[in-house]
């Protein structure tokens, strides 16, 4: 919801009043009374940053702010003394207090860096260089949801903290952080996520900033005309960026040659990105009408791709008239993914897409699209476009700042391993508002169920997880409720049950459920590694990918929390090291786990939206594996030296302090 709405404005009107007068009780407190009363300023700060346009206010507010004392006694007393390096570690601790102080310091620097306020101990230029290498420091913040680690140190706060270096971006420009804005948005792409929203107005914000001869914009290079031309002018006919109709009738111009020109010009960069143009849609639909070859070529498609486009071209011509449109350009890429997977070939989809193409909404399902996604196109389309995408990678979808791990990981299998099952899934939630799964024989309908993990319902998602995730994670829950008065971890027996049969019925545990201490750790070392280690498995590889669980530590290998991964393979890599491939459902899977582990996304023979770790690093943050007990490889074979190698990291991070009682 934006700022204009009267709902929101009052409550954001009503917290800025609030904190106005804490303010003013601060600035006429004396030394005794001081220690309350700027409690109730940083508690009113953070109320108003918890808004849209808190930043913006608090903006406005900082110079009486600072007048008032919340400063007083702190580092940043002395903006000029400052070091903007610190600023990443501020931002993502846990002290909430730390961080609102820092935000406060940083908006204050906003308005002397633009003139409004004349600080007495920093220029407008130095407060500008400040905020600069703040924004570079925290690059990586301007686009990205929370991590665990931040989800569960600093809750709520994560999303103020993105939230107010945006706004920071807006006011003072991308001036001398574009290297950094640059590299990082590579990092993100290599992953191949299917929510790129932000990304692209970053890169929007990039494309304007060049065209201020104020700005120095030289740096970045090509990387920077890559990520521009790859959205504004990726052809020669979409060179200057001139609006969709004008594109479209340059294209009824063309001859045959020109057209494929065309065609092989938005392929190659779409691929090379992931990124699609907003002109590419218009050249997919005028393409349809000449047959398949042009088309073919616009979706950059192998020959696998062209048997599936050629055998269901008339689901594909339905599938681009309803699904592919300027403002779902996105689904291109899906659907040249979703053909080069060839699983149109698998009997069920092609007639599960057909039904989606027919399907009428639910109002609810309807309304809620339409909250996430504008009234620009009808819910059914958002919905088409978000199943292709998830269908053509399924390894990009995302849980958002959400505790619902499992159910993205669910919708990721399925659609990697099921996608039949996914497509009925879908089918469910969207013109039922119900999904019925079964645990052990019982039925287990959504409609019926209180809340799951996520107290509140999603909103940053893609459209298939906006509508899906809710109902699965009721259910998910609910396996969890029947369980509960089982011995061990109901992970056990929901995992199979949740996420289907291919989820092996062997389980291990390394974690006493009822103390959290550490138990039986050699034995799941030697079954991790001969069942999925190729030198202790027979060389078997994994046939269905497997639910995994992992213990996340921060980057000092600190304990955050448990995790839902999916192991997707082990191989060794271009090095010749062994390594296990997995997937991470937590938007940006390039994390350091501490203790030198530190996740890998690209360049170690990963695939798109793989993250990787070597064998023994993975084992040491792994507390939970399922495994076929007809083959569980050669336990026996399994080192002493390899055990104990990876005790050690595990004693060394999470496990340091759940080491079983003498």
């Amino acid at each position: 919801m934006g700022n204009d709405e009267p709902g929101t404005t009052r409550v954001l009107d009503k917290r800025v009043a609030s904190l106005v007068e804490a303010s003013r009780a601060l600035a006429e407190a004396g030394d005794v009374a001081k220690s309350s009363r700027l409690r109730r300023v940083l508690d009113g700060v953070r109320l108003v940053l918890l808004q849209d346009g808190g930043a913006a206010a608090v903006q406005s507010m900082a110079q009486d702010l600072e007048a008032a004392g919340i400063f007083a006694g702190t580092d940043w007393d002395s903006p000029a003394s400052l070091i903007p390096a610190l600023s990443a570690g501020t931002l993502r601790s846990g002290d909430v207090d730390k961080v609102v102080t820092e935000i406060v310091s940083d908006l204050r620097l906003v308005a002397v860096a633009q003139g409004v306020y004349e600080h007495p101990d920093v220029t407008a230029e130095q407060a500008r260089q400040h905020l600069t290498e703040v924004l570079a420091n925290n690059a990586s913040l301007l686009f990205t949801v929370a991590t665990e680690a931040e989800r569960s140190q600093q809750g709520r706060m994560a999303t103020v903290t993105r939230a107010a270096l945006t706004h920071i971006a807006g006011e003072i420009g991308l001036d001398g952080v574009l290297d950094q804005l640059v590299e990082e948005i590579w990092r993100i792409l290599r992953q191949r996520p299917i929510q790129v929203d932000q990304l692209k107005q970053t890169i929007t914000q990039i494309a304007v900033a060049r065209q201020d001869p104020d700005v120095d914009t030289s740096g970045g290079g090509l990387g920077i005309d890559r990520l521009i031309s790859s959205i504004y002018g990726t052809t020669e006919a979409s060179r200057e960026d001139p609006g969709v109709d004008v594109y479209l009738s340059r294209l009824e111009t063309m001859d045959e040659g020109a057209l494929q020109y065309e065609a092989t010009g938005f392929a190659r960069s779409m691929h090379d990105t992931g990124l699609v143009s907003p002109y590419h849609p218009v050249l997919i639909r005028f393409l349809r009408e000449k047959g398949s070859f042009l088309l073919s070529e616009a979706l950059g498609l192998s020959s696998t791709g062209r048997e599936s486009l050629l055998c269901f071209h008339a689901l594909v011509d339905a599938l681009i008239d309803e699904a592919v449109h300027p403002e779902t350009a996105q689904s291109v890429y899906g659907l040249a993914l979703l053909l080069e997977r060839g699983i149109l070939f698998q009997p069920p989809v092609a007639p599960a897409l057909w039904r989606l193409l027919a399907l009428p909404l639910s109002d609810y399902a309807t309304e809620r699209l339409r909250l996430a996604y504008g009234p620009a196109r009808a819910g059914r389309i958002w919905l088409l476009a978000g199943t292709l995408s998830m269908l053509g990678q399924p390894l990009g979808v995302g849980q958002g700042d959400n505790p619902t791990c499992q159910s993205a990981r669910a919708l990721s299998m399925w659609a990697y391993n099921d996608p039949d099952y996914l497509l009925q899934i879908i089918a469910w939630a969207a013109r039922d508002d119900e999904i019925v799964m079964h645990f052990e024989g019982r039925p287990i309908s959504s409609r019926e169920l209180d809340a799951g993990l996520a107290t509140t319902l999603p909103v940053d998602l893609d459209p298939v997880s906006l509508l899906v995730v809710p109902h699965l994670d009721r259910i998910y829950a609910e396996m969890g409720r029947l369980c509960a008065d089982r011995e061990g971890d109901p992970h056990r027996w929901v995992n199979p049950e949740f996420h289907g049969w291919w989820s092996a019925r062997g389980f291990r545990i390394n974690v006493d459920v009822e103390t959290g201490r550490l138990t039986g750790l050699e034995d799941f070392l030697r079954h991790f590694y001969g069942s999925y280690h190729p030198f202790h498995n027979g060389n078997q590889p994994l046939i269905h990918p497997q639910p995994a669980g992992v213990a996340v530590t921060d980057s000092s290998a600190r304990f955050v929390g448990w995790h839902a991964i999916t192991i997707l393979r082990v191989a060794l890599d271009p090095d010749e090291v062994m390594r296990v491939y997995f997937f991470n459902p937590n938007n940006d899977s390039g994390q350091d786990w501490g203790n030198g582990v530190v996740v890998s996304t690209a360049g170690s023979g990963e695939r798109f939206g793989e993250s990787s770790l070597p064998f023994e690093e993975f084992v040491s943050r792994l507390y939970i594996f399922h495994f076929d007990t007809l083959e569980p490889g050669e336990t026996g074979s399994v080192t002493a030296e390899e055990i104990a190698r990876v005790t050690e990291l595990i004693h060394g991070s999470w496990g340091a302090d759940r080491l079983p009682e003498l």
